[in-house]
């Protein structure tokens, strides 16, 4: 298992931060290649670009610590387990924005750290 991690520190408040991170529906807004999803419960269904289904599971939405986790359940992604986490942290005024992804197998590491950094990034 491959552990990564990217931050990224970004000039908006951390409550306006969080209310983009924590809101599951809309993941969409923030991985290019997610062309659509939906969200009932803890339960997330979301469609890749060239329409690759993944299922995941909400782990933790937790207001107080920022914390969000989803664990990837099956569909077309080929990994054997995938736990991603984001964070978002009120650092001297400023927002951190810390995404970090458990994933195995190894090889599918490089391309989720491309994508950690892209959905950070957007």
């Amino acid at each position: 298992m491959t552990t990564l991690r990217t931050h990224l520190t970004i000039k908006r408040s951390v409550d306006d931060v969080w209310s983009v991170v924590s809101d599951a529906a809309a993941i969409a807004t923030g991985f290019p290649m997610v062309q659509t999803s939906t969200c009932g419960g803890a339960q997330r269904y979301c469609q890749l670009t060239g329409g690759i289904p993944i299922f995941e599971q909400i782990v933790t939405n937790d207001p107080e610590l920022r914390r969000f986790q989803y664990r990837i359940d099956g569909g077309g992604v080929p990994d054997t387990s995938h736990l991603g986490t984001t964070d978002v942290l009120d650092v001297d005024g400023s927002t951190v924005v810390v995404s970090s992804s458990e994933v195995n197998p190894d090889s599918l590491a490089a391309c989720s750290a491309r994508l950690s950094r892209t959905a950070c990034e957007a």
